[in-house]
């Protein structure tokens, strides 16, 4: 299986990471362990979660994907079987007193004694970059966190943030996590893509699927039925989702494999993209995903999806 190196994290990933939003939430037990060591066996290399998964389920108060996944790793012996990255600061920002209790909460959950990946999860500009900056270095100084990325940062601050770590010797993000599929590509192409390249940043994307939409199960306001998450699909069901939809069979046909699984290479094929991140409820639906990890499409190919999605 090939991997790519992930910016200058250290890690390296094959062109999938898996998505943890699930666990704990509609993939429990028996049946979330069963996923995660079928991604193993079939090559993937991380798991990609947060201390905020799944909260938003009622009667839960975050953590519960990362006990999963603690729960998984113990079975296995501890570390180092998947590499974890998680995040701190959805809900209540990045001050360092917040990222430091975090991170316990993280650690413990998880069952290891140090986050290979930790990123801020979205952007505070209530706190001061140096302040939570600081706090994520202490953090790698002191072997509670290899490396450390940003989800949801503008180019204007993670460039500034990236500035910041150079000035004070912090350790610097190494990995951004943007959204970005053939549904929503304004948001990380540009100024954010270029600042990727140049300074060399691992990209793993998230939504690559546009939350299921890619799949082609949603074609009709008919469909949305077909899960809790279908009536969201409306904002996507429109002339140019049907348009990328079309390109994607039409790709697919050609390659002999699914819409989902040409959605995702087109990610993997994007200048400065690492990996997609995709996530599975089933056995069935990750076996689709881990084809991605073998499948690479030509430029005729990524041309005609860019413009159907341009």
């Amino acid at each position: 299986m090939e991997t790519w190196k992930l910016g200058k994290s250290g890690l390296a990933t094959p062109s999938l990471v898996l998505g943890g939003n699930v666990f704990g939430y509609t993939l429990k037990g028996a049946e979330a362990f069963a996923v995660l060591d079928r991604f193993a066996a079939g090559g993937g290399t991380m798991v990609d979660t947060a201390d905020v998964y799944s909260k938003w389920v009622p009667g839960h108060v975050g953590g519960e994907s990362e006990t999963v996944l603690g729960e998984w790793i113990t079975r296995h012996g501890g570390a180092g079987k998947l590499a974890v990255a998680t995040k701190v600061g959805w809900d209540a920002g990045l001050s360092a007193q917040q990222i430091e209790t975090a991170v316990e909460g993280s650690l413990r959950r998880l069952g290891i004694e140090a986050i290979d990946l930790y990123y801020a999860h979205k952007d505070d500009p209530e706190t001061p970059l140096e302040e939570s900056l600081a706090a994520f270095d202490r953090l790698v100084k002191g072997g509670k966190v290899k490396a450390l990325g940003a989800s949801n940062y503008s180019a204007e601050r993670l460039a500034e943030a990236l500035a910041v770590s150079e000035r004070e010797g912090f350790a610097p993000f190494t990995v951004l996590q943007p959204e970005y599929n053939l549904i929503a590509r304004a948001g990380f192409e540009g100024a954010l893509q270029a600042l990727c390249v140049e300074r060399g940043l691992g990209v793993l994307p998230y939504f690559g699927l546009a939350s299921g939409f890619l799949t082609g199960k949603y074609r009709s306001e008919a469909d949305f039925t077909k899960s809790p998450r279908g009536q969201g699909m409306a904002r996507y069901l429109n002339d140019k989702g049907r348009t990328v939809l079309a390109a994607l069979d039409d790709v697919a046909a050609e390659t002999d494999v699914t819409p989902a699984q040409v959605a995702l290479a087109w990610l993997a094929a994007q200048p400065g993209v690492t990996a997609p991140i995709a996530s599975a409820t089933s056995i069935a639906q990750l076996e689709e995903l881990l084809g991605v990890m073998t499948l690479e499409l030509d430029d005729s190919q990524v041309e005609r999806l860019n413009a159907a999605s341009a």
